[in-house]
């Protein structure tokens, strides 16, 4: 599993991974701090560099633009989202503390701020997934997300799996397990919604996620 990075070791190399897709080249340590308001070159070259050693680039530091990106599809149709190996518990949810990362073409993904969780064990039976399949879960807002559909919403646990239903007595939320009774919602605002599974990955011929394509991105 790669080492886990900072959260700006994690924007710097998000931003250059942008960058190289639109540019066909790298930015230049000047440009990456003029990008996150570093003025010391010496920094930004620390940067680059505890990013080297957890083994996400390659550098030449008799080069500008001597970067080569480890482990990455720059494929300008494909898009890298970190994935976690289960919903972050009441920790939070940020994208630094993810186990890898699953590339998708692009159309297969319409927002930014999209990632990949992992299915385990029969939590996510009820749709039909099994040990290793993945679910996509794109950002989305309550006015946005239809009868039925699959929410990962945030409790005083973390964040779980609820099923919205919607009917002329008000807004309910279901476990997705088996017999789970609806649970009505008082106040529909108060939903903390942090995205909705818009696609699911399971895999037919029973591989799981040692045959996964991840990159360490």
């Amino acid at each position: 599993m790669p080492t886990a990075l900072t959260h700006i070791e994690r924007k710097i190399l998000d931003f250059m991974v942008d960058y190289l897709k639109s540019n066909t080249y790298q930015p230049s340590i000047r440009e990456i701090g003029e990008r996150f308001g570093i003025k010391s070159t010496k920094i930004v070259s620390e940067h680059l560099q505890a990013l080297a050693e957890k083994g996400f680039l390659e550098r030449d530091p008799s080069r500008s633009r001597g970067v080569r990106i480890l482990g990455v599809n720059l494929n300008p149709d494909a898009t890298s989202l970190p994935c976690f190996g289960k919903l972050p518990d009441r920790r939070g949810y940020r994208m630094d503390r993810a186990e890898s990362y699953l590339t998708l073409d692009r159309k297969l993904v319409s927002r930014k701020g999209a990632f990949a969780v992992r299915a385990r064990g029969e939590a996510l039976s009820v749709l039909g997934l099994r040990e290793g399949d993945y679910l996509l879960v794109e950002p989305a807002s309550f006015d946005e997300v239809e009868e039925g559909a699959v929410l990962v919403v945030r409790d005083g646990e973390g964040l779980v799996y609820r099923q919205i239903t919607r009917n002329g007595r008000g807004v309910y939320l279901r476990e997705l397990s088996p017999g789970r009774e609806l649970v009505a919602v008082e106040d529909p605002a108060e939903i903390e919604i942090v995205g909705r599974v818009s696609a699911l990955i399971h895999w037919m011929d029973g591989r799981r996620t040692t045959d996964v394509s991840l990159t360490a991105h």
